[in-house]
């Protein structure tokens, strides 16, 4: 079992890096935003990160363990990513890459979300997955088109980067999978935390309006929300 999650993680960062030269690194902006300053005390590099001294580099700063054991799985959406990005292994600094391992209770779900800064490809290791992505706003008069896919152990799946994604459990057993992304901080954002469990809150009106929905199913949101981060 060991040996197939070291060969796995080896696999992802392999398919992560072949992608081609041009396109194997991260686009920039490698953040959200970067805000000019005249003060040079108080700016930072533009992808966040400051080079170590190549004379105090080590082989740790390349390097992580931890990804063979399983996340904790109890909580109300029956998942957890384990990321390993630039914030825990500085090595990855500039080389465009990371990976993540996801842990499934059964029927548990990664819910719909998105990663502005990166595209993921994802291999199930264990279990059974449904996965599926959402196209872009299309023309008039159109629906956006979902996408989806049964993935069983072996199989890949691809999210194209910025596009609307999920993955539910929908197997006998829990599941694992892994995930190659084209950056070295591919950011996320959770759809329903970053609407419904924003700080300050999103006008409930507005909400309201856009979602086309009557006021108090946006009051229970936001609350439910408050609730569960506090």
């Amino acid at each position: 079992m060991a040996l197939s999650l070291k060969f796995l993680v080896v696999t992802i960062a392999i398919l992560a890096l072949a992608s081609s030269p041009s396109t194997a690194s991260d686009p920039s902006p490698l953040q959200d935003f970067c805000v000019a300053v005249n003060d040079s005390k108080a700016t930072v590099f533009v992808n966040g990160k400051v080079c170590k001294d190549p004379k105090l580099v080590t082989a740790d700063d390349f390097f992580r363990s931890g990804l063979n054991k399983s996340g904790n799985t109890s909580n109300q959406l029956g998942s957890v990513v384990t990321a390993v990005n630039v914030n825990n292994l500085p090595g990855l600094n500039t080389l465009g890459i990371s990976v993540a391992r996801i842990d499934f209770a059964r029927r548990g779900l990664n819910p719909p979300h998105t990663h502005p800064r990166g595209t993921e490809v994802l291999v199930v290791l264990k279990g059974r997955l449904y996965v599926g992505f959402v196209l872009s706003n299309p023309g008039p008069n159109m629906k956006n088109k979902l996408l989806t896919k049964i993935l069983n152990p072996g199989d890949v799946f691809v999210f194209p980067q910025g596009l609307v994604h999920f993955q539910l459990n929908v197997g006998k057993t829990n599941a694992i999978a892994f995930a190659g992304l084209s950056s070295q901080n591919p950011g996320v954002i959770t759809i329903a935390n970053a609407v419904f469990g924003s700080d300050p809150p999103i006008n409930d009106n507005f909400l309201a309006k856009a979602f086309q929905v009557d006021k108090k199913v946006i009051d229970h949101l936001q609350e439910q929300f408050w609730w569960d981060n506090n």
